[in-house]
């Protein structure tokens, strides 16, 4: 029997002897000139050297360097077999598009450069450890990029290659830095749905209805298999990752009609060819992403969130882009005023009112047919510069004429048989639909800081004649989401009830995405007659009356972290008015008032069970420190560098004081 050395090393072919010491080297000279030995760092000199070693032509030195930088993850053959799996679709393909993206800088005579900071999947992550990894990614990610993007100092121009929950952020996050370099986003597209079959956000409870005997194991196994209907691209429905998308082309970073489209199809490479284009035009004359992203690109992105009704996840993301950018941060009242001001124009899975598909979504005319409706409306911004030199209002000129609109529009409604308005609406058209607007940020006795609530995902039966939410319930108290899930599939939750998940903020889970919890409520038959509050977050394809980010969390002494089983919790959501209210109404028989509540909670110390989860990485941790110093969830989870260190000497100085006296004693 061989060991198990002689069965990992093998017999050895002959060739694998045959070593050469010594080769010849690329042919040819580097262009160089008397001044550039002279005068240039030592950098720049050997960075030719290593371009002729890769095998760039010494005759072809001289164009401008462009760096190409894409999450792109997994090993694919050309054919597109596996090799090795990436973690998602949505980095599968876009090496695809940083090729063609190459491809188009080389023509014209330029220097493309690649480098690759691959992102993890929130979907494959849910419901476990490696949630806790999610957030923070999005942080040391956009800093990873940074460096890369600093580390070819002689680039002329950076395109960002993304497409999904946190890898597109952070990407957007990283070039927003880059003040004085062009910059172009480049949106990874979105996959198909199956022929027969489930999205890839109803699939992920197919465990939840099996349990209900909603699904046999044959269906859940068949479904399960085909919901990724092609290999490429972020989900198909309205998520963050398709969000992230949206907010990217709002803010201006994208060439027109770039979100969303299908990967892997000749519109969606043709997108990389012009974002290079625009890439190369931009270093040309001087356009630069301090331009790009002003306070008016920043109001844009945050209006047009409100009319496709986006994932609560980019009240986090923005705010960090914001930062990055050194432009001013929007707050809540921000928010609300936007909310209020525009409505939600877009129907589309996971809100509706009818289940589209985000490819849908793309011919119906994406970002820009949405913003023409804004347009009509005086919601936008126009004057605001996006990366093809042309204002916000000059690209919706061109749009609303184009080839493009006329013959996507028309495929959509001829061979698809989809009416186009019935994807984005009119204002008018719209308000006679129903659709409400898209954010209500409620406080109260349980979230004196605030909370969120995607207000337009609540079930429209569950609203009065006046559109407002009014639950109230007695709470069932959860410290771990395996605990609650596993209540949900037992039936421990029923309707009526209010389920609290505490503990689960940025100290006790990096503040983990519970979308297991809100899908699973979301497709039970008594699941809209049940609310959720929580620290943690929402993953964007979530939808109910969950009521998340309340501050301050549980684990920061947040009232939250008081609650018990028992206590009965008011709910009031004005979806019209985007009014809300979260309360604790008291602990008896029946339910009280507010004041009555805040007796009870003034009174009771934290919940037993209230602790940072027990895998809580370090590098979580030290993320959660850090980003609470900076504003913490209400600031974007950013890493403010001023306020790190002023904190961190306040400290150093009550430490010297503090060991002074000791001596003195």
């Amino acid at each position: 029997m061989k060991s198990s050395l002689e069965q990992i090393m093998g017999r050895h072919e002959e060739d694998v002897y045959q070593i050469t010491t010594k080769a010849p080297g690329p042919e040819g000279k580097l262009p160089l000139t008397s001044e550039m030995l002279l005068d240039s760092p030592s950098g720049h000199l050997f960075g030719w050297t290593q371009n002729v070693g890769m095998g760039w032509s010494p005759s072809k030195l001289l164009g401008k360097q462009v760096l190409i930088l894409g999450t792109q993850g997994g090993i694919r053959r050309p054919d597109g077999a596996p090799v090795a799996l990436g973690y998602h679709t949505g980095h599968w393909e876009v090496g695809l598009l940083m090729q063609e993206a190459a491809e188009e800088i080389s023509r014209a005579g330029n220097i493309p450069f690649a480098g690759f900071v691959s992102d993890p999947c929130d979907g494959r992550s849910q419901g476990t450890s490696g949630m806790f990894d999610s957030l923070p990614y999005r942080n040391d990610a956009a800093m990873v990029m940074r460096r890369l993007i600093r580390s070819l100092p002689t680039c002329s121009a950076v395109l960002g290659v993304a497409t999904c929950d946190k890898g597109l952020p952070a990407m957007m996050i990283a070039l927003a830095s880059m003040h004085s370099l062009p910059v172009v986003v480049v949106p990874g597209g979105v996959t198909l749905p199956p022929i027969q079959g489930e999205d890839a956000g109803k699939v992920q409870t197919i465990g939840s209805r099996y349990a209900h005997g909603e699904l046999s194991l044959e269906e859940a196994a068949d479904l399960g298999c085909r919901a990724c209907a092609t290999p490429g691209g972020g989900c198909q429905f309205l998520g963050t990752a398709g969000t992230a998308q949206v907010v990217a082309e709002a803010l201006g970073l994208t060439v027109p009609h770039a979100a969303l489209a299908p990967s892997g199809q000749p519109v969606w490479l043709e997108m990389a060819r012009q974002s290079a284009r625009a890439a190369q035009h931009m270093a040309a004359e001087g356009l630069i992403a301090a331009h790009i992203l002003t306070d008016e690109a920043i109001e844009n992105a945050m209006a047009v969130h409100a009319a496709f009704g986006g994932s609560t996840n980019l009240l986090l993301h923005i705010p960090a882009i914001a930062h990055a950018s050194k432009r001013r941060m929007p707050d809540v009242s921000d928010w609300t005023r936007i909310n209020r001001e525009v409505p939600r124009l877009v129907s589309v899975l996971p809100n509706g009112p009818i289940p589209h598909p985000t490819v849908r979504l793309f011919l119906a005319g994406g970002v820009p047919e949405v913003m023409l409706h804004m347009r009509r409306l005086g919601v936008l911004h126009e004057q605001a510069i996006t990366v093809t030199g042309q204002t916000v209002g000059e690209v919706l000129d061109w749009w609303s004429d184009s080839e493009r609109r006329h013959r996507m529009r028309t495929y959509l409604k001829e061979v698809e048989g989809i009416d186009p308005d019935t994807v984005i609406y009119s204002a008018k058209s719209a308000k006679q639909a129903g659709l409400a607007s898209t954010l209500t940020f409620p406080t109260g006795n349980i979230a004196p800081e605030g909370s969120v609530i995607k207000s337009t995902a609540i079930d429209p039966s569950m609203l009065d004649e006046h559109g407002v939410y009014h639950h109230v319930g007695r709470v069932k108290v959860f410290t771990a989401e395996r605990d609650a899930i596993r209540a949900i599939k037992s039936g421990g939750i029923a309707a009526g009830d209010v389920l609290a998940l505490i503990g689960r903020g940025p100290l006790g889970t990096g503040m983990e995405e519970t979308y297991q919890l809100t899908s699973a409520l979301k497709h039970l038959p008594f699941g809209k007659e049940v609310s959720l509050i929580t620290d943690a977050r929402f993953s964007g394809v979530s939808t109910g009356a969950c009521l998340g980010h309340i501050g301050p969390e549980a684990l920061d002494g947040g009232p939250l972290g008081k609650l018990r089983d028992g206590d009965w919790i008011e709910i009031r959501i004005d979806t019209r008015r985007l009014q809300g209210s979260l309360n604790m109404v008291g602990s008896g028989e029946q339910p009280g008032s507010p004041g009555e509540g805040q007796a009870v909670l003034d009174c009771r110390d934290p919940h037993p069970g209230l602790s940072a989860d027990p895998e809580l990485p370090d590098d979580t941790r030290l993320w959660a420190a850090l980003q609470a110093a900076s504003g913490g969830t209400w600031s974007g989870c950013v890493y403010d560098v001023d306020r790190i260190i002023e904190t961190l000497e306040a400290g150093i100085q009550a430490l010297q004081r503090k060991q002074s006296a000791t001596g003195r004693q």
